[in-house]
């Protein structure tokens, strides 16, 4: 009797045991190899850096340590996927490749048909499984919500029984694998130990105060659950999440408590919900996704976007917040609809370059949540509301006392809080004056935007748009074992809430 084919699961943004559906299925049929290749095309993309390396490395060392302690290897590799797979098959032979569904970046759209056609070309059979609410080739959006809740019912799934290959090609150490250019940084560390750490400090200490704290960041550090690079990296899977907030929910006591769980559990919901639009439309990282927005003439400015990307704008609040950026690789939601909104309406530069740069700076960064939302709050996308945030305002509403800004502007630590709030005030030879006059600045971009919206064919295209993309009311309906799981949860009504909280 021959022996059993070779399951080869190739881990991508999947860096977990628990609840892999690929690596479940891939367990019944024989031995398995798990492979993950560091691909030099990738790391070189403009989106892509060191944080998110840093992350990816921590993450691999914790499945490699777990997949240790079971016997099982993880196979490490540097360079081309299509190679890899070729010297894979050189000492296996025949193999059955397994992975997630990725909705990544263009770069890795385009690389998953290169391997879907050389998989083709030597008979290998390529499986994909789905790890999230994302459903490929959805013919319609009316329905989504049902099978994002069809997803997230059944019960997770246990790390499966593996038995390894008799025998393997050498693994390249962890310590070989960075990419060019990719040094180390100081960060929230990566790996699936610091996620469930992070679920349980959230769902039983800092996230009872969620709701109301999540928009100021002053407060959003502690109070936001901090999960989303654990999940764009799949350290955790949406499921658990979703099941393991719903537990907290049914256990929960007072009343602000639930609130603020039915509130992270909504951003759940929307975080598969941007996803799938990339999935659908895969031009949104690059074209806008209302045709007409095209005719904007937003054009390159390098100055503009180093000084913001920098944190020198002359606007206090927003670069304490770009600062804070750089430095810790996260910001809560709200500061970073407000950085988007100065650099696409106030400095008017292209989506596309601004939306680069904090591709770059988020540790969580996921690229259909990300595009998506750069889009909207640049105004692109023709069916959500225009919203041009004023940095002065936001930073008297969210840090009055100016503790955020004196923390990253340490130039400006002794100047008067009025001033920190109104920049014509300042007088500081080390601080820039502001770029642009505000209001002159905000008032063009509104009447450029609003040329568009007039357009004769803005309607018309305007309702392709929600036809495709458009988010639809979530299912109600009750069943099975947690009916009271679906009945409490709560519907998101503004899609600008945080999806990366």
């Amino acid at each position: 009797m021959p022996a059993p084919m070779l399951q080869l699961v190739w881990f991508k943004r999947d860096l977990r045991l628990d609840d892999h559906p690929a690596l479940t299925e891939a367990a019944r049929y024989g031995p398995v190899l798990p492979l993950f290749v560091v691909e030099p095309g990738y790391w070189a993309q403009r989106d892509i850096s060191a944080r998110h390396w840093q992350f990816c490395l921590d993450s691999l060392a914790d499945l490699q340590q777990q997949l240790g302690t079971m016997g099982i290897p993880l196979l490490l590799r540097k360079g081309e996927l299509t190679n890899v797979l070729a010297e894979i098959k050189t000492f296996y032979g025949q193999f059955v490749l397994w992975s997630h569904e990725e909705t990544g970046n263009d770069w890795t759209f385009g690389r998953d048909r290169k391997v879907a056609a050389w998989c083709r070309e030597q008979g290998i059979h390529w499986q994909e499984r789905p790890q999230n609410g994302v459903v490929r080739r959805l013919g319609n959006r009316d329905h989504w919500a049902d099978h994002w809740e069809r997803r997230m019912q059944p019960s997770t799934l246990p790390v499966p029984d593996l038995q390894p290959p008799s025998d393997g090609p050498t693994s390249v150490p962890l310590s070989d694998l960075a990419p060019e250019n990719m040094y180390p940084v100081q960060q929230q560390p990566g790996g699936r130990r610091a996620g469930l750490r992070c679920l349980d400090s959230f769902l039983t200490n800092r996230g009872r105060d969620y709701r109301f704290a999540m928009s100021s960041p002053n407060t959003a550090y502690a109070a936001c659950s901090r999960l989303s690079p654990h999940l764009c990296w799949g350290t955790l899977s949406v499921r658990e999440v979703y099941q393991a907030a719903h537990q907290a929910l049914e256990q929960a006591e007072h009343t602000a408590w639930q609130r603020s769980l039915r509130s992270f559990i909504s951003r759940l919901y929307w975080h598969c919900h941007f996803m799938q639009k990339l999935e659908d439309r895969p031009s949104l990282e690059w074209a806008p996704i209302h045709p007409l927005f095209d005719e904007l003439d937003r054009a390159p400015n390098s100055e503009r976007l180093e000084r913001w990307a920098s944190g020198l704008t002359g606007w206090p609040f927003v670069d304490a917040c770009m600062r804070a950026l750089n430095a810790r690789g996260w910001i809560n939601f709200r500061m970073r609809a407000m950085l988007t909104s100065v650099a696409s309406y106030h400095l008017w530069l292209p989506w596309q370059d601004s939306g680069q740069v904090l591709a770059r700076a988020f540790i969580d960064y996921e690229p259909g949540i990300h595009w998506s939302q750069i889009q909207m709050q640049s105004g692109t996308t023709g069916i959500n509301a225009i919203r041009v945030y004023n940095p002065l305002k936001q930073g008297l509403d969210l840090d009055p006392d100016g503790l955020f800004m004196r923390r990253w502007l340490p130039e400006l630590a002794e100047v008067p809080l009025s001033a920190l709030h109104e920049p014509r005030l300042l007088r500081q030879a080390r601080y820039p004056a502001p770029m642009v006059d505000l209001n002159m600045a905000a008032r063009s971009a509104k009447d450029k935007v609003a040329a568009i919206h007039h357009h004769p064919r803005f309607d018309e295209l305007s309702r392709a748009v929600y036809q495709q993309l458009g988010s639809r009311k979530r299912s109600r309906r009750a069943s099975g074992r947690r009916t009271n799981r679906r009945t409490t949860s709560a519907t998101p009504h503004n899609p600008q809430l945080s999806l990366w909280d």
